[in-house]
């Protein structure tokens, strides 16, 4: 890997959070380059860290939490150490901007959408308001807003849920950023307008190339957007490849899990696979794997020693004992074994 690439780079990152005179550790030890004009995909449970450590990105941690330890760098620039909101407005939205996963808590309510960009491109490019008007107009039509000049005075209440998403990515846009974080920006949104926003944003990363940070818990997604993919649980990336391997050489139980849960999985009946038990409290320290109590692979080490990074290839790691050299050999789950094979037959079994 050739570092010069490196947009945004994570090393050894904590963050804790006072919760009634207890500590929570949110984020642990993790470790993570983001590649200039690459897709990477965050996925894991809910509560799993993956927004979290993206807010921590960009200085938005509620005030009862903290980076504890570690290093964030943008560019080169040490992260942690911008204390204030104004120097954090010199980065958050111009230089890393966020997408949210619910629009209207993105939205002033009583200001109207057009304005709404407007401001951020006079603040963000500083253009007079003449200017960017028509850039928002632009801006608007670029993200799929029919008749967007005359939709320009319109409110927030006046546009559906995808309408309204497409204008939250009109507003990173006009930002113009070097990294974008979508916060699953889907989720509130039907499958067919999912579907249309998802080829919205890699239409437009095409175009504008920035880098992109996809949260999401949907691994159908992840398969349609990503370039690599970071698999996170209990506050830690416990697996890291580019899609390719993540989909069809999972080395982790855990995303074996997570891939047997794909809705194009079910059963005849229509019954998915569910993951046994439930995360572990990040009040307390942890110890040996955080997956293992919920894992039909463990053994007895997983419950001692917390695993490395067992490399597989150039681009692909895990922190699992099944990767050591003297594990016995598992096979993965029959389930997601040839899963291409078998989303393409179920595919073609609906049509």
């Amino acid at each position: 890997m050739n570092s010069n690439n490196v947009i945004l780079s994570a090393k050894d990152v904590v963050v804790e959070f006072d919760v009634r005179d207890r500590v929570l550790t949110a984020i642990r030890n993790v470790s993570i380059d983001m590649i200039e004009g690459e897709v990477l995909a965050l996925v894991g449970e809910s509560g799993s860290g993956k927004s979290v450590l993206t807010r921590a990105f960009t200085g938005m941690l509620e005030t009862n939490g903290r980076v504890a330890s570690g290093s964030i760098t943008y560019r080169g620039r040490e992260l942690t150490d911008v204390t204030s909101d104004k120097e954090w407005e010199s980065i958050r939205g111009s230089k890393i901007a966020t997408i949210f996963q619910d629009p209207m808590t993105s939205l002033n309510p009583i200001v109207t959408i057009g304005k709404q960009i407007v401001e951020v491109i006079v603040k963000h490019q500083g253009k007079t308001k003449e200017e960017a008007k028509e850039m928002a107009v632009d801006y608007m039509e670029k993200v799929g807003i029919p008749e967007a000049s005359k939709r320009f005075n319109e409110y927030p209440f006046q546009y559906s849920g995808g309408m309204r998403q497409r204008i939250v990515i009109a507003i990173a846009l006009a930002c113009r950023p070097d990294i974008l974080i979508c916060d699953e920006p889907t989720t509130a949104l039907d499958v067919t307008i999912q579907a249309q926003i998802i080829d919205l944003l890699k239409s437009l990363q095409k175009e504008y190339h920035f880098t992109t940070i996809f949260i999401t818990h949907d691994l159908g997604v992840v398969a349609a957007i990503a370039d690599k993919v970071a698999v996170m649980y209990a506050g830690e990336v416990i697996e890291y490849g580019t899609v390719e391997e993540i989909f069809y050489d999972p080395r982790h139980p855990y995303t074996w899990s997570l891939l047997s849960s794909l809705p194009q999985l079910a059963d005849e009946s229509g019954s998915l696979f569910s993951i046994p038990g439930t995360p572990p409290s990040l009040y307390t320290p942890l110890k040996g794997d955080a997956f293992a109590l919920r894992s039909d692979y463990a053994m007895k080490i997983d419950f001692e020693e917390h695993p490395p990074a067992f490399s597989v290839s150039d681009t692909h790691w895990a922190k699992t004992w099944l990767l050591h050299p003297d594990a016995p050999v598992v096979d993965k789950p029959e389930a997601i074994q040839d899963l291409h094979e078998k989303i393409k037959q179920k595919m073609l079994a609906q049509k």
